[in-house]
């Protein structure tokens, strides 16, 4: 019995992974689908997706590095294609807009407060 339920998994083969498909993914997870809403390149099934896909596996059979391949695609579609936008130029209002907001909130409520403990004080 223990032979029967052993044989399938003896006879089972490895799947290999294909190295150059792992690239790509890895690629396409940087760059975001241009007719999707928020899903990278690797995520969207849609066919603009498959399209980039499919460059950035020629691209790569052609030699390029992965900094080439971004690189063209943001030559392309601009910052936007990028799923983490720069941190200088058109994309840091996204990086420091958030810190702006958190620090005027911040000096907002120590404000508040120390008016709140100065009225109840004088009560």
């Amino acid at each position: 019995m223990a032979l029967l339920v052993l044989a399938p998994a003896l006879r089972a083969e490895v799947v290999g992974e294909d190295p150059q498909q792992r690239q790509v993914l890895d690629i396409a997870a940087k760059l975001r689908c241009a007719v999707c809403q928020n899903q990278s390149v690797a995520e969207s099934n849609a066919e603009l997706a498959q399209d980039m896909r499919r460059l950035i596996a020629e691209q790569l059979a052609a030699g390029r590095s992965e900094a080439e391949i971004v690189a063209y695609f943001r030559a392309r579609y601009g910052d936007f294609v990028l799923m983490e936008p720069p941190r200088h130029g058109s994309g840091a209002p996204l990086w420091w807009a958030p810190l702006a907001i958190l620090a005027l909130a911040g000096g907002g409520a120590f404000f508040y407060l120390r008016r709140r403990v100065r009225s109840a004080e004088r009560s």
